[in-house]
């Protein structure tokens, strides 16, 4: 049977080429447990390995606490297990937005957030509020990490994420299909709750500090803000996320 051509627009090719290591119980039950995420080699004290259920064929090294220290950035919370991975299979925009054909859940457009702690929560925001994924742009978001699945607590297995080459195009192809695209920027005269109404919304978040790119803005149908009070200049962009999200769904 033919393979079915891919649709839409591509994903990046080769941008998380490298194996990352994870760490923590979280980040390494999860990616045990998704059967899209190819293991390695998993490192643990012999406490923390007898609590996991793993394949017989999976190279396994007892280590104590303290090397495994070193194999993870200082101070790191290791919780006594270290995993190596294989970064999970790109996906791409068409065939993701297929798969939300059918509901309203709403989608999550990043745009130039870097910092993998941010990233991390927000995956995990979106895992809390079942968003349809996150689409970012390949060069200007972090790669799969150790920091970064830690930040998720095991949602960087759980949500889709797809990687663009150009972001403008990606969010075109959001809208034809059907999604409302929503800039979140304080400047907004609008809040969001007004501006969402029934739609499905794909919410777009800039970087902390300088915001939406003028060009991203220029692809959004709506720009909108969060009803914060005056006494907060803003909001981390995960906190932000997480209110945006649960704005989302509870229409």
């Amino acid at each position: 049977m033919s393979q079915k051509p891919r649709r839409g627009h591509r994903p990046s090719a080769g941008s998380n080429s490298n194996r990352p290591r994870f760490w923590g119980r979280h980040a390494v039950t999860a990616a045990l447990a998704n059967p899209e995420r190819r293991v390695r080699k998993v490192w643990g004290t012999r406490e923390a390995l007898a609590a996991l259920q793993l394949p017989p064929v999976l190279p396994i090294t007892f280590a104590d606490v303290a090397d495994l220290a070193r194999m993870v950035p200082t101070d790191a919370p290791h919780q006594g297990l270290v995993i190596e991975v294989d970064p999970l299979e790109e996906i791409w925009l068409g065939d993701l937005l297929e798969q939300g054909a059918e509901d309203r859940r709403p989608l999550l457009v990043l745009d130039h957030i870097t910092d993998p702690h941010n990233v991390g929560a927000i995956l995990r925001s979106a895992a809390a509020f079942d968003a349809l994924g996150i689409v970012t742009q390949d060069r200007h978001a972090p790669p799969e990490s150790g920091s970064l699945a830690r930040a998720a607590s095991g949602a960087l297995e759980l949500v889709p994420w797809v990687r663009v080459v150009n972001l403008a195009r990606a969010l075109d192809e959001i809208g034809e299909a059907g999604f409302w695209r929503i800039g979140l920027t304080g400047e907004a005269k609008g809040t969001l709750g007004e501006v969402m109404g029934d739609t499905r919304p794909a919410l777009v978040l800039g970087a902390e500090g300088e915001g939406m790119r003028q060009n991203t803005a220029a692809h959004c149908d709506e720009l909108a803000r969060l009803p914060i009070s005056p006494k907060v200049e803003s909001l981390n962009v995960s906190n932000a996320a997480a209110i945006a999200l649960y704005a989302a769904i509870s229409r």
